[in-house]
């Protein structure tokens, strides 16, 4: 190979080995473009999974700023020389890629590309990934008889990679199945937990108040002790309750942290509504778990409240520092209540959700209303 025998199969077996120590599908495609233009030495590697759509359902992108990633625009779709090797399944290694009759340009904040080398990544006859480079890094080009562009040996070395990247992305896509099968599972059995045992609590509240009800007029003091058993059950439902919600911590909080699992979750209601619905986080760092549930909890139920009973053409959501403490806030230009008046059960009760969780993290939440005025609601919690 191109650096010799020896250099080139050590660089190949480091990449390798940092790809099967990841099991997330998005640490693998992260570190297969890495290792991919650090093998190469290349500009810029990107690696683009295939939607049914016509587009990609990711993307991952190296050698590239987030902020220009960001100028960029929107993901690229399936066409010119990217449709090629997927519906091909063949490798493209060109001197000047602008000069290629496929090439269909590019947008104005993308960087200036010229030679390129691609790579279909295949699993059997599937084609589950596309992964390519740009510009290699010119050094001294006078020994190479295929110029300053990329080699024959860089395609054998890209071949080989792309053959482990095809076994690493499977085997991350497996595990994450599993573990959403595992969790699935046992929210399955949670709820039938959850279902059974505050089941039984509330039969025998129902029938505890009913004998309370017949003993009210011709014996009052075993009525008050009936009652005083009902208040009894009712505590201990909510206890079974407040339990099982614990147990459902939601997993993309331990994967992402709350920060991205706002965001994702954001994202999702922006184009499920017809609302705007938008995010900003700033500088805020990791809470302590209870705090960040607590934080996630609600903002669901604040984005609920807004979607779905205010008619709200917009919703901004933040989460920022504010001296030593961080606060969440949602608002929305809705039709707005007044807080200090009588409110519909649903909304009465999202409140009062709230307050409570806020509290038991050591929090504190405000609400800010008018009728025709909007609402917004902000948690504020010690630290971050």
């Amino acid at each position: 190979m191109s650096q010799g025998p020896r250099s080139g199969l050590y660089a190949v077996s480091t990449a390798l080995l940092a790809m099967s120590r990841h099991l997330e599908v998005r640490d693998v495609l992260k570190t297969i473009v890495a290792s991919a233009r650090e093998l190469l030495d290349a500009q810029y590697a990107a690696l683009g999974v295939p939607d049914d759509h016509g587009g990609f359902a990711q993307f991952v992108v190296d050698g590239v700023s987030d902020a220009q990633w960001k100028a960029i625009g929107p993901l690229p779709r399936q066409h010119g020389i990217l449709a090629a090797m997927l519906r091909e399944a063949r490798p493209e290694r060109l001197a000047d890629v602008r000069t290629d009759p496929r090439f269909e340009g590019w947008p104005a904040a993308h960087p200036d590309m010229s030679d390129f080398l691609g790579l279909p990544i295949r699993d059997g006859d599937e084609v589950i990934g596309a992964l390519f480079l740009a510009n290699k890094n010119k050094k001294d080009c006078s020994t190479s008889a295929d110029g300053c562009g990329f080699t024959e040996d860089d395609q054998e070395l890209l071949t080989i990679l792309a053959q482990h990247a095809a076994i690493a992305l499977t085997n991350a896509r497996l595990y994450e199945r599993s573990r959403e099968l595992t969790i699935a599972e046992e929210r399955s059995r949670l709820a039938h937990e959850l279902h059974d045992a505050v089941s039984q609590k509330l039969f025998s509240l129902r029938l505890t108040a009913q004998a309370a009800a017949a003993l009210v007029d011709r014996d009052p003091a075993r009525a008050k002790g009936e009652l005083h058993q009902v208040a009894m059950l009712a505590a201990e439902a909510t206890e079974e309750l407040r339990a099982a919600v614990i147990e459902l911590r939601p997993a993309a909080l331990d994967e992402d942290g709350l920060v991205a699992t706002l965001r994702t979750q954001i994202q999702v209601l922006d184009r499920a509504h017809s609302a705007r619905v938008t995010f900003a986080g700033h500088g805020v760092r990791a809470l302590p778990a209870a705090q960040e549930e607590a934080m996630l909890r609600v903002a669901q139920e604040a984005l609920h409240n807004a979607l779905r009973h205010s008619g709200a053409g917009r919703v901004d959501v933040t989460l920022e520092k504010r001296g030593t403490g961080t606060v969440l806030r949602v608002s929305d230009d809705g039709s707005g209540f007044e807080p200090t008046a009588t409110r519909t059960a649903g909304r009465h009760l999202g409140l009062v959700s709230m307050r409570d969780r806020s509290s038991g993290v050591g929090g504190t939440l405000s609400v800010e209303s008018a009728p025709g005025k909007g609402t917004t609601i902000e948690m504020e919690v010690p630290g971050g």
